[in-house]
């Protein structure tokens, strides 16, 4: 794609990009390795490290399909301009920054796409949604409670037929290192479908100032260059390193108890989920896949063995997040309408 020349209102707006990149491998970041820690199977600093690296891995090999739904699948790129953008993710950086502080896991998908929701119909009215993103928008959500829950309470029940006369000890050696490779798989699928919607945001911004400064339309320019995806997933990358420790122990020790196996079994059917949306080009939150996995594992048990007041908050957290960042976008893009 062609690349606008620079303009400071450009270049504040990607850094909002980045920083609300950041904040979502920091609020992400236990999606991976909340269980892994939890169940002992690694050290915290070596889960973020492997985190760190799969998370980057998964944003630059697996495609573009999920960035491009977001850049240019939730508002029309033609009716909007760079005050829309600047406000969507700034939106979603604020909210998803206070939440991890409170230690809860969010959806940060749906945060940029409320962002954008509302930045977008306060700046161009209905005409401006492009309803066929919306589309994939509600598949990701059906993906993300209902095939993460019942994948998982799948995938555990097998386990418990298959391991019915093994010994707890030779399930436990068996399985802490086999959640290394689904804890691993996690952090790659989190990469391959989170990773890539701030680079659409990324691109859309780039898209539309250079379409300002050229005369052109900005559909038709829509492309995501290399260094973009690398950039993205490089603070992506950055921002899970730095983990959000609070949201850990909440889906790690809040939820419900957690061994090996169980771990095993969540990042296993989270991590499939993911990749089916990723292939689809469907962007679902990666919060609420792992969240319902644990929660499905652990209703295998018993349901009193899921503590669903902790699971409530969760819950009430996710419910408010659209509603916020849908408010929070279209009043920072009223504000951006006048200082951009």
């Amino acid at each position: 794609m062609n690349l606008p020349d620079p303009s400071w209102q450009l270049v504040l707006v990607l850094i909002f990009v980045l920083l609300a990149e950041f904040v979502n491998g920091w609020n992400d970041a236990p999606n991976a390795i909340a269980t892994v820690i939890s169940t002992r199977v690694l050290a915290p600093a070596h889960a973020l490290l492997m985190a760190s690296a799969l998370n980057l891995l998964g944003a630059v090999v697996t495609g573009t399909a999920v960035a491009a739904t977001i850049g240019r699948g939730i508002v029309r790129p033609e009716t909007v301009g760079l005050p829309v953008v600047g406000a969507a993710v700034l939106s979603v950086a604020i909210w998803g920054a206070a939440a991890t502080l409170r230690g809860l896991p969010i959806s940060i998908s749906h945060g940029l796409v409320a962002g954008l929701a509302g930045a977008g119909l306060v700046t161009a009215g209905v005409h401006a949604m492009e309803w066929s993103g919306w589309q994939k928008v509600f598949i990701g959500l059906a993906f993300s409670t209902l095939l993460g829950f019942f994948l998982a309470m799948t995938i555990m029940t097998a386990l418990y037929w298959i391991l019915r006369r093994a010994k707890p000890t030779m399930v436990r050696s068996i399985f802490g290192r086999l959640q290394i490779l689904s804890a691993g798989f996690m952090a790659f699928s989190h990469g391959s479908n989170d990773g890539q919607k701030f680079m659409g945001v990324f691109t859309l911004a780039l898209v539309l100032e250079y379409a300002r400064q050229h005369g052109a339309t900005a559909s038709s320019h829509f492309s995501i260059p290399l260094w973009v995806i690398l950039l993205c997933g490089g603070v992506m990358a950055l921002g899970t390193a730095i983990g959000g420790w609070r949201v850990m122990r909440t889906m790690g020790f809040g939820l419900t108890k957690l061994e090996p196996v169980h771990g095993f079994a969540a990042e296993t059917a989270a991590a499939s989920a993911i990749q089916i949306a990723t292939a689809m080009g469907v962007p679902l939150s990666t919060t609420h896949t792992i969240n319902t996995a644990i929660m499905g594992v652990g209703a295998t048990r018993r349901l009193s063995a899921v503590r669903w007041g902790v699971g409530g908050n969760i819950v009430a957290a996710w419910l408010l997040t659209f509603p916020v960042c849908f408010a929070l976008g279209a009043l920072l893009a009223l504000v951006f309408e006048r200082l951009l």
